[in-house]
């Protein structure tokens, strides 16, 4: 199942070539249910979503805010497991076609053993790993495993990262670089301004690969002024919100779709 990564890297760059940001959505398995996310996950990608990142819940997510902490516990408290993860990845991808990738913590990867994650992530279609807790000159393992399956490791770097520390972060990275808009945790904000767009140039500068930015889009006016500067949109708060609001889960699958047409029109009004 090698090569799932150049199906990210295709996609990417198709948007590129359409003169426009992608739209990549996150969601967390096993929210509100295992299936029920299955469902969000597709809808995402049939609404607009050129790329979904799958979230595997965790009990202390370091960088998550409230919203998606919320997700995680409603997920954890169901039961969820990797292999449900893994589940997710697969009937999504198989049902859309898209490139879809797993956000982690360490530690639950370490604990599962790298070898066999990132050959059960490669064998499920999944396109790679966003690591935001992982520090580079502690993933040598990781990476050599991910190369050998045919995954990216996406970076994440933030307005705090030096130049130097830049430049060491997207050298060992694939995929994409992975844009932290703001210190502190996820969730939607009234702006996402300048700073990112500053850490799109630095970041720009010692790289090829595309830079998405992510903590903070919640609407297409943001998407659209994200996507601007940035390869890349990244949403999840908001349309984990839009789940959590929803009467039932019919209802917040049919309104992830929703916004993720709204997002993707959006994303085309930055280009």
């Amino acid at each position: 199942m090698s090569g799932n990564v150049r199906l990210l890297d295709d996609t990417l760059a198709a948007a590129k070539a359409e003169g426009r940001s992608a739209l990549i959505a996150y969601l967390p398995a096993g929210f509100p249910t295992v299936d029920g996310g299955i469902e969000a996950v597709k809808a995402a990608l049939e609404g607009g979503a050129d790329v979904v990142e799958v979230g595997l819940p965790h009990s202390d997510p370091v960088l998550d805010g409230p919203v998606i902490q919320t997700a995680d516990d409603i997920a954890l408290r169901g039961g969820v497991r990797i292999a449900d993860v893994l589940r997710t990845v697969r009937e999504a991808h198989a049902a859309t076609g898209k490139p879809i990738l797993v956000m982690t913590y360490w530690n639950p990867v370490d604990r599962y053993g790298v070898e066999r994650f990132t050959a059960e992530l490669a064998e499920a279609g999944g396109a790679g790993c966003i690591l935001p807790d992982l520090p580079v000159q502690e993933s040598g393992l990781w990476r050599e495993h991910a190369e050998k399956h045919g995954l990216a490791t996406v970076f994440v770097v933030a307005p705090s990262s030096r130049d130097e520390r830049l430049a060491e972060i997207t050298a060992a990275g694939s995929g994409f670089v992975y844009a932290a808009s703001l210190m502190g945790v996820t969730g939607t904000r009234e702006s996402v301004g300048a700073q990112a767009e500053d850490l799109v140039r630095r970041t720009r500068a010692t790289t090829d690969l595309p830079v998405c930015v992510g903590l903070g889009v919640c609407n297409p006016a943001q998407a659209a002024e994200v996507a601007r500067f940035a390869d890349g949109v990244i949403v999840g708060s908001a349309f984990v919100k839009r789940m959590l609001d929803a009467p039932d889960d019919a209802a917040g699958v049919a309104a992830v779709h929703a916004l993720a047409g709204e997002l993707a029109q959006g994303v085309r009004g930055g280009a």
